[in-house]
C-alpha cells in the first residue's frame, strides 16, 4: 500500500535532515504557526524492504468484519437466498424388495418403516404416524408429512454470490461454486458527520483495504463547533496492516474529540492524538500469538501512517507521521493551493539533502519507502504537527497515497476537487476517489475533506 516499506538504516546512505513543518510561500496568506515539539530525527537510509503495493495478494486472505460506523457502497455483501415456502412432498410409497437404485450407485439398503408411535430416525425432522393398516386399503399409501423435529436447527439461509449468482457463500467469504471472493464491509466505505466527509475504496488491484479513517464533529469550551478528520493508510509490508489503520484511526479520533472540548489547544491535541494512534497500534503487537511469531518471524509488527486535521472558525491544525498528506484548496481558487504536510518518505529525505531533484526523487523505485510510522518496530516516535490561519474559505483535502498518487502536486489536486467541494463534501469525495480510479486504482484510495469556513473581518494570522 501507501506505506509499502519502512527504512532500517544503515550508515551507507548519507544523513538528510528530517522534514520539518512544510511551508511554501504565498501557499496560504497566514504563515504556519511555529511547530509543536522538535520534528523527529528522519532515518538515514539503506535500501528499503519494499512490498508488492502495486500487486494484489494471492490466496484467501480475507479480512475480518468491520463495525466502523460507515456506510457501506452498492457493492453489498451478496443478497441472502429469498426464504420460499417448501415444494410439496411426493407421496410416499413403502420400499419392496424389488426396489434398486438408480444405475451408477450403490442400492441403498432397505429400511423397516418405524413402528407406529416411534420417532423416526434422529436428523430426519419428519415423522411417518400412519401405515397402511391403520386405515386400511383407502389410506395405505397416504402417509401424512408432520412439522420439523425441533431439535433439529434448520440451515440459516446462506448469502448467494454476487458473481455467478447460484453459489453458496461460505465462512471464509468465498463462493463454494465459482470461488469468487465476495466484497467486504471495508472494499467501500462513506461517511458524512456534519461539514467532514470521507471515502474510502479497496481500489482495482488490492485484494483487501488497508486504509481507514474517522471523522467526527464537536464543540470547544465557548461552544465553537470543530470538525475533525483522520486517516490512516497500513504497511503492506507489516502482519495485519488493515488492523493497524482501523485501531490508529479510531484511538486518534476518540482522543480529539475527547481533549478538545475541555479546551486543550487543537494543536496540543493533535499531538496527544498521534501518541494514542501510536499506542493502539503498539498494542496489536502484543496480541500476536506466540505460535504465528515462531512461524513468521520474518514479518514485522503492525504498522501504518497517520495524518489528520482539526478545523474550527479560523484555525487549521494538521498532523503527520509517514507519507499520507493534507493539501489546502481555496473555494475560489483565487490563492494557489498548498500541500500543508511533508512525507516521512526516502524520496522527501533525498529532496531535502539536495542529492535529488523532486521530479527525479518521485520517479524513483524507492520513494514511497516511508521513513516514519506508527508501530512497535518504529523509530523513537516524533508526531509532525503544524497550524494554520487561512484568510478565505477553503477545502482540507486528507488522503493517502492512493490519491496523491494521480494528482501529486497542489495544482493538480485543486484540479481534481470539484469546485462545490465545501457545500457538497461527499459528492465531492466520491468524484476524487472517482478519479484516482479512472487513473488505474492501483492502490487503496481514501479521502475526508473538510470544509473551512471564512473567518471573521480583520482576523489576525498566527
Amino acid at each position: 500500500m501507501s506505506a509499502d516499506a519502512r527504512r532500517h538504516p544503515t550508515p551507507a546512505d548519507p544523513a538528510a535532515p528530517s522534514p520539518g513543518a512544510p511551508a511554501q510561500p504565498g501557499a496560504i496568506p497566514a504563515g504556519p504557526v511555529p511547530h509543536a515539539g522538535t520534528p523527529r530525527a528522519s532515518a538515514s537510509g539503506a535500501s528499503a524492504s519494499a512490498s508488492s503495493a502495486h500487486q494484489a495478494a494471492p490466496g484467501r486472505n480475507p479480512a475480518g468484519a468491520d463495525p466502523q460506523a460507515a456506510v457501506p457502497s452498492s457493492y453489498g455483501t451478496g443478497a441472502p437466498a429469498a426464504a420460499g415456502p417448501h415444494p410439496a412432498a411426493p407421496a410416499a410409497q413403502p420400499a419392496s424388495a424389488g426396489d434398486t437404485a438408480p444405475t451408477g450407485a450403490p442400492a441403498a439398503p432397505a429400511q423397516e418403516p418405524p413402528a407406529q408411535g416411534q420417532p423416526p430416525a434422529s436428523g430426519t425432522g419428519v415423522r411417518l404416524d400412519r401405515r397402511a393398516s391403520d386405515e386400511g386399503a383407502a389410506g395405505g399409501d397416504d402417509y401424512t408429512l408432520q412439522a420439523p423435529d425441533p431439535r433439529v436447527a434448520p440451515e440459516p439461509h446462506a448469502a448467494v454470490c454476487v458473481a455467478c449468482r447460484a453459489g453458496r457463500v461460505d465462512d471464509d467469504g468465498y463462493c463454494e461454486n465459482c470461488g469468487h471472493a465476495q466484497p467486504r464491509e471495508r472494499d467501500h466505505m462513506e461517511q458524512e458527520c456534519g461539514p467532514v466527509a470521507a471515502v474510502s475504496d479497496r481500489g482495482l488491484r488490492h485484494h483487501r483495504n488497508e486504509d481507514a479513517f474517522a471523522v467526527g464533529t464537536t464543540t470547544l469550551p465557548d461552544g465553537a463547533p470543530v470538525s475533525v478528520a483522520v486517516v490512516c493508510d497500513g504497511v503492506s509490508s507489516a502482519t495485519r496492516p488493515d488492523e493497524a489503520s482501523l485501531a490508529a484511526s479510531r484511538a486518534a479520533n476518540a482522543s480529539l474529540l475527547d481533549a478538545l472540548p475541555r479546551g486543550t489547544h487543537p494543536q496540543q491535541a493533535m499531538h496527544e492524538a498521534i501518541l494514542a494512534a501510536s499506542e493502539a497500534v503498539n498494542a496489536l503487537a502484543g496480541e500476536q500469538p506466540t505460535e504465528a511469531r515462531e512461524h513468521a518471524p520474518q514479518q514485522n509488527a503492525p504498522a501504518c501512517t497517520i495524518v489528520g486535521a482539526v478545523v474550527t472558525a479560523g484555525l487549521l491544525v494538521v498532523g503527520w507521521v509517514g507519507d499520507s498528506r493534507v493539501y489546502w484548496i481555496p473555494v475560489d481558487r483565487s490563492a494557489p493551493a498548498a500541500r500543508l504536510t511533508e512525507d516521512d518518505s526516502w524520496a522527501a529525505q533525498m529532496v531535502a539533502a539536495g542529492l535529488m531533484g523532486e521530479a527525479e526523487a518521485y520517479a524513483d523505485h524507492r520513494a514511497h519507502a516511508i521513513t516514519g510510522w506508527l508501530g512497535a518496530d518504529a523509530y523513537e516516535l516524533e508526531p509532525h504537527t503544524a497550524a494554520f490561519k487561512p484568510d478565505r474559505p477553503g477545502v482540507v483535502v486528507v488522503c493517502t497515497d492512493g490519491l496523491w498518487n494521480y494528482a501529486e502536486s497542489a495544482d493538480d489536486m485543486a484540479e481534481a476537487v470539484p469546485a462545490d467541494a465545501a457545500a457538497r463534501p461527499l459528492h465531492a469525495a466520491r468524484v476524487l476517489v472517482g478519479h484516482a480510479l479512472d487513473g488505474g486504482g492501483h492502490d487503496n484510495v481514501t479521502v475526508a475533506l473538510v470544509p473551512f469556513p471564512a473567518v471573521p473581518q480583520g482576523a489576525g494570522s498566527a
